[in-house]
């Protein structure tokens, strides 16, 4: 039934939105709990079943939980599995009509589609370059691609775990990536990720091997529909930030997301983690007040975000008002929004994916307007708020580094966080991974547009300012491990350069920062822990809450105003 709006918005149909928060922001601290305990060895949940499983494991990998690994060692093997994985899953997509389960006849993939998909599943961003239904077969989706959704995830928690052991640590150590690899799939990853799946099922997401069935329509003649281990694929993919759907279509096609229940489950899953992973922080440092300033960071920008979102998706369109029939007063921007579910329902699962660099998609983002898509920009500019799994709370922290160290030159004293000093080596490792996120959108995306690479249309500021906006967009959620895309009529991005370019943007924009990250647990955890002094900076409070936000939001605005100048914002100013 289509639900039309505009400037008649019907405020009731937040509620819905407003519950889900409530849900969210209730279990958040209990789960991240349990999450700090997995990540700190604690008793916890599951442990008579797993312990055994997860030991069996370890002998297998040669490793164990007693052995622990410095910040080289660990970033070593963080590149070894990551590696292998980039290396499987080049393979089986350029050899996949060779393998099994390809009933489709997919072909195989280019070399450099191969890298370009290869290195999006491996870095957690899941950016597709390709037709799912067309041009992946059920094996490349449920064997190989399915594979880097457990992985990928993994190990963003991992880093995470590890970063964080660096504030309670004195031995220089940082735990051990096998060990954490594993618990975070045994502990985290599978379990939420069968129960999503069995709750999918119930909701009437397709769970089959099938690869397809022939449909006889009411409008006559036959229709492919594709079928396949949707509900489980879903469910993983979701919940950790991977983003990239079964079907080409992802959450907008009604076999994935069928209902307004399964789009709110949807985007539950999606927050789950990554709203959890402070109180994660909290339970390791043994200090759970600590949790709550990154915790009320992340919801004040996503709250803002969302309300400026609906709001001007729900204001009247301009451009409609000389199409018959219709006027400047009526929908709003409906163009891509899915009519199954409502305004805020559908705004919600796109502002959610995209601060979450989960990337999947339920409308058309090149169909928003240019606020809205401003909007969703910042979001990966920010890369957490709450970000990837794992990796965006990192992000977050290398934030408040910065804020703790800016505000100890303000006051004239050593900055220290947690009884940890804050030195310049700190800093630099943290502007390191805050800089090479502008740096990795902004050169290629220089370059794309300077050599022609993009072939834009000529066709007047606004349109060409809309165009330009989706080059950037490409390369920003790329950067960001994040996946959704603005447009694909814009120019066409399966070219060899755009591949190429595309899967070293992503690559840098993960391995670097994640690199940083365990730089500076491994510095944190030589140094031996100070008892606070008179002048020590009160994190767990308001107003550092407020400062921690504020500076990070005037960080990423100073990184991106002016390109943002040349795109969306010049689409609203009509290109003067």
């Amino acid at each position: 039934m289509d639900r039309p709006w505009g400037t008649t918005f019907d405020l009731s149909s937040l509620w819905d939105v407003i519950v889900l928060f409530a849900i969210v922001i209730a279990i958040a601290p209990f789960f991240g709990s349990y999450l700090g305990k997995v990540y700190s060895n604690r008793p916890a949940f599951g442990d008579t079943l797993l312990t055994p499983i997860e030991n069996a494991v370890y002998r297998l990998l040669g490793t164990s939980p007693r052995r622990s690994m410095r910040a080289r060692e660990y970033m070593w093997a963080v590149l070894l599995v990551n590696g292998v994985l980039l290396g499987f899953l080049y393979f089986w997509f350029t050899f996949q009509s060779s393998l099994p389960y390809d009933a489709t006849g997919a072909p195989p993939m280019s070399w450099s589609l191969g890298f370009h998909s290869a290195a999006s599943f491996t870095t957690n961003t899941d950016f597709t370059h390709f037709t799912n239904e067309a041009q992946m077969s059920m094996g490349s989706e449920m064997i190989a691609w399915q594979l880097a959704l457990f992985v990928s995830p993994a190990t963003g928690l991992a880093v995470a775990a590890a970063m964080i052991r660096g504030w309670i640590r004195k031995d220089g150590t940082l735990g051990n990536f096998y060990v954490d690899l594993t618990r975070s799939i045994t502990r985290i990853l599978l379990p939420l990720a069968i129960v999503g799946a069995l709750l999918y099922v119930l909701m009437g997401v397709p769970e089959t091997l099938t690869n397809f069935v022939t449909a006889h329509p009411i409008t006559g003649g036959t229709q492919i529909l594709y079928l396949g281990p949707v509900a489980s694929f879903q469910s993983l993919s979701l919940l950790g930030t991977n983003g990239g759907g079964w079907y080409s279509a992802n959450a907008a096609s009604p076999l994935a997301n069928p209902t307004a229940l399964s789009n709110l489950w949807s985007i539950f899953l999606m927050m789950l983690i990554p709203f959890s992973t402070p109180f994660a922080f909290g339970q390791m440092i043994r200090k759970r007040g600590e949790a709550w300033p990154y915790f009320g960071t992340i919801l004040i920008v996503v709250v803002v975000a969302l309300t400026l979102f609906i709001a001007f998706q729900a204001a009247s369109n301009p451009a409609l008002a000389t199409v018959p029939g219709l006027g400047v007063q009526t929908n709003g921007y409906p163009v891509g929004q899915e009519v199954r579910f409502s305004l805020p329902e559908g705004s919600m699962f796109q502002v959610v994916s995209v601060y979450g660099n989960v990337g999947a998609n339920n409308m058309d983002i090149g169909a928003l307007s240019p606020v809205a898509q401003i909007v969703l920009l910042f979001g990966m500019f920010t890369q957490s708020t709450p970000g990837g799994e794992g990796t965006g709370f990192g992000t977050l922290l290398l934030f408040a580094i910065l804020a703790i160290f800016i505000a100890g030159l303000m006051v004239g004293r050593t900055p220290e966080y947690l009884g940890k000093k804050i030195g310049t080596a700190e800093v630099k490792y943290a502007a390191l991974a805050l800089l090479v996120h502008p740096a990795a959108i902004l050169i290629p995306f220089g370059v794309a547009i300077v050599g022609g690479f993009a072939n834009l249309p000529n066709a007047g500021i606004p349109a060409n300012a809309h165009n330009f906006t989706s080059v950037l967009y490409e390369f920003t959620s790329e950067s960001a491990n994040n996946g959704s895309a603005l447009s694909t009529a814009a120019f066409n991005d399966t070219t060899v350069f755009f591949n190429v370019a595309g899967a070293i943007v992503m690559l840098v924009g993960r391995f670097v920062p994640i690199w940083a990250m365990l730089q500076i647990g491994g510095l944190f955890s030589k140094q031996s822990e100070m008892p606070p002094g008179p002048g020590t900076l009160q994190t767990a409070s308001v107003t550092f809450t407020i400062y921690l936000t504020l500076i990070l939001i005037i960080i990423s605005a100073l990184f991106f105003l002016p390109v943002l100048a040349l795109g969306p914002l010049a689409q609203i100013t009509g290109g003067i």
